[in-house]
């Protein structure tokens, strides 16, 4: 049984006619008839009393209709659900993150998303960057957000670059002084967090390059632990201008610069499996949410 047999059945039988139904069809006649003949030899059955008033159902016919209508239904229905996917309106979302990302960068842009997107379910899977590419590979996340990796599976889009900075309480002796040279920071408690995490590596390879290091330092296993220790005055940190931004605008912490250099900022991308092809679905829907927020995550 064809659909374009059923999708004849149906049009004849609202119609009345086949001459209307095949002008709404845009089918010959003959071509209309033919089906509804084809289709009434697969149901052993007649579906139509031919009347000089028109086409009018057989109780097999009456029987039938209900049926059919709804195959075509379902299949609209389907037809609809497909395209939805197509353009990311529908499906599901399943995406890897840093921890400084999940926290600080994703919320804002899934909140985003979620306005646009209402029908794609998201979970949010979250790793160091080592981690969340392994995730990808894998092929347990459709998308990882991380700091720019190399790997020859994989393909990346830029997001956004973020740098570190460094902060301190307001009523820290540093916070009055314009900019603080290496040695000088040197011999101040150090806050530190996650000893594997690229944020800190970068720390350490900063106070490498300047020939000193940190006297005094607090290792803690997470960026809030960090804020919270540096605002209540045990020591300064080098964090992500991202991690910290709020409570520096908020007065809770103040940024200090460095006098011997700036530290480098850190690229920030999405990455997927070469082989996955470019970007669709949902997946295209919610790179095209952060390329929106572009010019907000910048600003951070």
């Amino acid at each position: 049984m064809r659909l374009a047999e059923v999708q004849a059945f149906v049009e004849v039988a609202r119609a009345g006619s086949v001459s209307r139904a095949a002008d709404t069809l845009f089918f010959t006649q003959p071509a209309l008839t033919a089906r509804l003949k084809k289709l009434e030899e697969e149901l052993g059955a007649s579906l139509f009393h031919r009347t000089p008033r028109g086409m009018r159902l057989t109780e097999a016919g009456e029987a039938f209709l209900p049926y059919a209508v709804r195959a075509l239904e379902s299949l609209a229905d389907g037809r609809q659900l497909v395209n939805a996917f197509e353009r990311g309106g529908a499906g599901r979302l399943t995406i890897g993150a840093a921890p400084a990302l999940s926290t600080y960068v994703l919320p804002a842009i899934l909140k985003r998303f979620a306005v646009g997107h209402p029908r794609v379910q998201v979970s949010v899977r979250t790793g160091h960057s080592e981690d969340v590419l392994d995730l990808v590979l894998k092929e347990q996340v459709d998308l990882g957000l991380v700091r720019d990796l190399r790997h020859p599976d994989i393909t990346s889009t830029p997001l956004y670059e973020d740098r570190l900075v460094l902060v301190c309480d307001p009523s820290h002796r540093f916070a009055t002084r314009r900019a603080i040279g290496m040695e000088e920071l040197a011999r101040e408690q150090l806050v530190q967090f996650e000893r594997t995490s690229s944020y800190t590596e970068l720390t350490n390879a900063l106070f490498r390059d300047a020939g000193v290091r940190p006297e005094a330092v607090m290792e803690l296993d997470n960026i809030e632990a960090a804020k919270k220790m540096v605002q209540e005055g045990f020591g300064v940190a080098l964090l992500p201008l991202t991690a910290v931004a709020g409570e520096i605008e908020a007065g809770l912490l103040r940024e200090v610069a460095l006098a011997d250099l700036k530290p480098p900022p850190r690229q920030l991308v999405a990455i997927r499996r070469r082989d996955r092809g470019a970007p669709s679905g949902a997946v295209a829907a919610f790179l095209d949410t952060v390329s929106s927020l572009a010019d907000e995550l910048r600003a951070a």
